[in-house]
């Protein structure tokens, strides 16, 4: 118990800045002590003592305005920063490591007793403030929920879920994109990643030059083999044979 109650507060003060002393996070921070309480009501409720553990729930609550279901299941290291209005369902499951703020609900989507109703959260989940995540599905290790975001499928590990419903952002190709636009001399993360229709083309505009650009490049080589083999080598002096945008004279149009 003490063991836990130690890493709890060693995580605290490494995740959140604002934490000056380990005498403050025991006595000022919520979501420590709802961790705590929730501990005693999930051992209760594990004994079949389901009143008792309903009834310690019902004070975490009161005294923290955190709600989490004794049956929930929660890792070790978890941090529940603020907390206030934070809604943890019966069947949902943290791992561990992870950081929740405040206004988040794991909640379900199904009346069926006995399903797996909430969602399972993965090993360094970060749920960003006001997020829901609905249902009975996996957030992969590393994934991050953005503020605001409703979640109702799986997200993948060390993936991204933004806006309602959430779609998921994937790190490398974000990456891949940004690589393209630096060579067309401008920076893909200028382009918003909502729902603008504009910004839409101009991704895709981009993926597109992007892949033609290599495309072309494998042709070019080809045909120098082929035109190796049968003309001494001979190559078009204006044949572009490399991946290189222009970038001086893409400025130029864009001005």
């Amino acid at each position: 118990m003490f063991q836990r109650l130690r890493e709890d507060i060693a995580c605290i003060l490494e995740r959140d800045p604002a934490a000056r002393s380990t005498w403050e996070v025991l006595t000022c921070y919520p979501g420590l002590h709802a961790l705590v309480l929730h501990r005693w009501a999930h051992r209760c409720w594990t004994h079949g003592w389901h009143w008792s553990a309903r009834f310690i729930s019902h004070l975490n609550r009161f005294f923290t305005g955190i709600e989490i279901h004794p049956g929930a299941s929660i890792g070790r290291r978890v941090f529940i920063d603020h907390g206030m209005g934070v809604v943890v369902g019966e069947t949902a499951e943290i791992g561990d490591g992870c950081t929740i703020y405040q206004g988040v609900t794991l909640g379900g989507t199904s009346t069926t007793k006995g399903a797996k109703r909430h969602p399972t959260l993965g090993r360094g989940v970060i749920v960003g403030a006001n997020s829901q995540v609905l249902g009975g599905f996996t957030v992969g290790d590393g994934a991050r929920i953005g503020s605001s975001a409703v979640v109702v499928k799986p997200v993948p590990a060390g993936a991204t879920a933004v806006g309602n419903p959430a779609r998921i952002l994937h790190a490398d190709l974000d990456a891949a994109r940004e690589a393209a636009a630096a060579k067309m001399g401008f920076s893909a993360y200028g382009v918003t990643q909502g729902d603008d229709p504009v910004a839409q083309a101009m991704k895709g505009l981009i993926d597109n030059a992007f892949g033609h650009e290599h495309q072309i490049a494998l042709l070019w080589k080809a045909v120098e083999k082929l035109s190796s083999a049968k003309t001494d080598g001979f190559v078009p002096s204006d044949a572009h044979t490399t991946e290189d945008f222009d970038a001086e004279r893409l400025k130029q149009l864009m001005k």
